[in-house]
């Protein structure tokens, strides 16, 4: 039985041959490049409903522009755990924003190498990337995509000279709240830290460990609150999430004798998770002791409490990132943008209990 052979797709040319008007009129009521009279149009749309015509060929026109209409953002590690993050959501959707004008639509990988020890981007049909930080592995990214003469923009990392930066005052942030819980009378103080590099481990932070340090956000924050108490200790959690702060809380309040009376962790989901182990425990907060998170994300889990944290502008960090990769691929010159946070008080700190 021979095989049936599938209808041909119409085309831009038979729309305007039905529609009685030239091929560039047709491109352009589709491109919506240049005004028509309504009646031209009506009559275009028209033919192209008839004949089954959806709209230009998005793999043509790539090939006539040379470009594929993708920009590459570069994740640390499991993809999954984007979508599980509170703060990387928000920017995403900033970063879709920020190359709407270019009609590009984004493409997620993650930093490390396929099996046969190449970089995804290698390959990737991408215009552009926007990098997520930038550790170790990371830069290896950046080195493919430099070769490739691609733009590259990076959110909150060091790529080098020459890489527009999208940065965020994580040390003068960290420091800020810092001083909030020590104007509140706590002396002991631990800091609850996001992964110090890629291997994620958990565990005290000593300082040849933090001297080993890839990721600058966790290094900028841990920064930020020994500025103000140069002597805190500091326990590193694997990932942002509450179940990672929820085992750090049970190490830090295990021991009344060793109990602090403050805690800060580097992001909110860690704050609810030390919250939830100091419940456990029976003590109370902000009464016996006092969290206060980074990110100002919605979180839920702690009942009628409002956390006290820095709020950062994930939105208009992705969106600004976005706009320098579309002023690039427009050859037009980008620059590196910075951004602050705002403090917010909650009902999670409160004053030192004597």
């Amino acid at each position: 039985m021979a095989a049936e052979i599938a209808p041909r797709r119409a085309t831009l040319s038979d729309v305007a041959q039905e529609a009685g008007v030239s091929m560039s009129t047709a491109s352009v009521v589709f491109s919506g490049k240049t005004k028509v009279s309504d009646a031209t149009r009506d009559r275009v749309l028209a033919a192209a409903t008839a004949l089954g015509y959806t709209g230009p060929d998005p793999m043509a026109a790539s090939l006539r522009r040379g470009r594929s209409g993708i920009v590459a953002v570069v994740l640390e590690g499991q993809l999954r755990e984007a979508f599980l993050d509170p703060v990387t959501i928000p920017m995403m959707d900033g970063l879709a924003d920020g190359v709407a004008s270019l009609g590009a639509g984004i493409l997620l990988l993650r930093d490390d190498p396929t099996e046969d020890g190449a970089s995804a981007l290698t390959t990737a049909p991408v215009d552009a990337a926007v990098l997520i930080g930038c550790s170790t592995r990371t830069r290896s990214s950046l080195d493919v995509l430099r070769s490739r003469g691609l733009p590259v923009v990076v959110i909150e990392g060091d790529a080098g000279e020459g890489i527009p930066r999208i940065t965020l005052d994580n040390r003068e942030a960290a420091a800020e709240i810092a001083r909030h819980v020590r104007h509140l009378g706590h002396t002991d103080v631990v800091a609850v830290t996001l992964a110090t590099d890629s291997r994620r481990e958990r565990g005290g932070i000593s300082p040849d460990r933090l001297a080993r340090a890839t990721v600058d956000v966790t290094v900028d924050r841990l920064g930020g609150v020994r500025d103000v108490y140069p002597d805190a200790p500091a326990i590193s959690a694997a990932t942002s999430s509450i179940d990672e702060g929820l085992i750090a809380g049970r190490a830090l309040l295990g021991d009344p004798a060793s109990r602090p009376t403050a805690v800060l962790a580097q992001s909110d989901l860690l704050a609810v998770g030390v919250i939830r182990a100091a419940e456990e425990f029976g003590l109370r907060v902000p009464q016996d002791l006092s969290v206060a998170g980074f990110d100002g994300v919605r979180v839920d889990g702690i009942g009628d409490h409002v956390l006290t944290t820095m709020v950062q502008p994930a939105v208009e960090k992705g969106r600004a990132a976005g706009e320098q990769v579309a002023r690039m691929l427009r050859g037009e010159p980008a620059a590196s943008l910075h951004f602050t946070c705002l403090f917010r008080a909650g009902t999670t700190t409160a004053p030192r209990r004597p």
